[in-house]
């Protein structure tokens, strides 16, 4: 009876470890899958960012992103003395119109 208790005792921790070994199998295979999800995730994200970058070579089509941008920079201040020359433009026309209307009225 001894020995009967002992084996039922060593079958109770084999099959305890067993379940363990079984749990922790499971826990790796879902582990396994989450990192292929996230690999698979961020192949694509890379795919997709190589093709933005394609994109944009092509459409600059070899020319020099700072000169672009300088470029730019003087655009814009051309567009701001434009504003301010019409706007002064637009104040002596008014100052013309005024004296016009005192001359008739």
């Amino acid at each position: 009876m001894n020995e009967t208790a002992v084996t039922t005792n060593d079958l109770d921790r084999l099959t305890e470890r067993v379940e363990k070994a079984a749990a922790l199998v499971q826990q790796l295979r879902e582990d396994r899958a989450r990192l292929e999800r996230e690999r698979d995730d961020h192949s694509r994200r890379v795919r997709e960012l190589e093709e933005r970058l394609q994109t944009l070579e092509h459409r600059l089509q070899g020319q020099d992103p700072s000169a672009l941008v300088q470029e730019l920079s003087t655009l814009k201040k051309e567009q701001r003395d434009w504003t301010a020359e019409r706007r002064d433009i637009a104040s002596r026309v008014e100052t013309l119109i005024k004296k016009l209307e005192r001359l008739d009225g």
